[in-house]
């Protein structure tokens, strides 16, 4: 169990740290998905 909670902070760290990178590259996916989308629909 404790090894879990370790890992556990240890990811939750990670994600603390890039919090932004994940962010920015969850955009640029959301507009291509739009794009895509929008791209069908012509």
């Amino acid at each position: 169990m404790e090894t879990i909670q370790n890992g556990y902070r240890g990811l939750s760290l990670l994600v603390n740290l890039n919090w932004d990178r994940l962010f920015y590259f969850a955009t640029i996916f959301a507009a291509l998905m739009a794009g895509a989308y929008l791209g069908s629909l012509l």
